[in-house]
């Protein structure tokens, strides 16, 4: 080595091989097993809270939603203060846990023997729907609205709807089956059902309806072809099914809340029969628990 040569600044191994590499440093090994053991014990926490009775059960959405049905009439103050005072805040919440009905409340008659000379009073309003109404006064304390396709129409088939405050009320539960059909997300059709009771006294005004129909998106002219088609016989059938479901659940006042299929609440005469409390958020208690249960969580 001549004088000048450089002393090197790290001796050189026996086998003059390069540094040996260092070891795998055991931190990240340490973390995974740190997070691998709080996600463990999550689920294990969570498990302890939560049980599946049912192991068979795929907890899926379809068949898990609660039934509401709320059964009314479309121009009652008893109805319009339970769906603004019950039933729609609690709708707020919930919407999604729900499948939710209106049904309305009136009596279904197929007369033997339809009326003469049909009386063409009042059905101006119908008329501009394009429905021919023809009222029947079989009663003077009661109006039987007929469903008709043209005015000489007088056969014994023809099947009819007795709504307690009159003809116009069976225009206002038509609208609002019509609405349900056409728009069925609640959200919507219950909506714009909210829009016609609140101030029942409008219907069947023409520019009333279609205002409550702009202020919720819904296509007047829709409805307009819904009450319309095959000449009002499909309406008339709606809401002939819709009373003589009611009828078949012995359900007859106006408001009747049913949840779960059981009668939760009843709303008449300005006062409530609710067992389990008559404000929105004892229905909603209520709702979330049989939600849980459908799924086949208890907790």
């Amino acid at each position: 080595m001549g004088p000048h040569a450089k002393t090197p600044l790290l001796p050189r191994t026996e086998h003059d091989d390069p540094m040996p590499r260092r070891r795998p440093s055991s931190k990240r090994f340490t973390t995974h097993a740190a997070l691998f053991i709080a996600v463990f014990s999550l689920f294990w926490l969570s498990s302890r809270i939560w049980t599946c009775n049912d192991p068979s059960h795929h907890h899926g959405e379809e068949d898990t939603k609660v039934p509401l049905e709320v059964h009314i009439m479309s121009k009652c103050p008893d109805a319009r203060d339970c769906l603004t005072n019950f039933v729609v805040p609690a709708m707020a919440n919930v919407s999604d846990k729900v499948d939710f009905r209106l049904s309305f409340i009136g009596k279904y008659v197929s007369p033997a023997f339809p009326c003469r000379g049909w009386s063409r009073a009042g059905c101006g309003y119908w008329a501009m729907l394009g429905v021919h109404i023809y009222p029947c006064w079989t009663d003077p304390s009661s109006i039987e609205v007929a469903l008709l396709t043209s005015a000489s129409r007088t056969t014994d088939e023809d099947d009819g709807v007795q709504c307690m405050h009159g003809q116009t009320e069976c225009l206002g539960n038509i609208m609002m089956l019509c609405a349900a059909s056409v728009y069925p997300d609640p959200k919507i059709y219950l909506g714009y059902s909210m829009c016609l009771i609140k101030q029942y006294q409008k219907i069947p005004d023409q520019e009333f309806l279609e205002d409550c129909a702009l202020e919720h998106g819904i296509d007047f002219d829709k409805l307009n072809h819904c009450v319309s088609r095959d000449d009002g016989a499909y309406a008339m059938g709606m809401l002939r099914d819709s009373v003589q479901r009611s009828a078949d659940l012995n359900v007859t006042t106006s408001c009747t809340v049913r949840l779960d299929n059981k009668v939760r609440c009843i709303f008449d005469s300005g006062s409530s029969e609710c067992d389990d409390g008559d404000k929105p958020k004892d229905l909603v208690k209520d709702i979330n628990e049989l939600y849980d249960k459908s799924r086949g969580w208890t907790e």
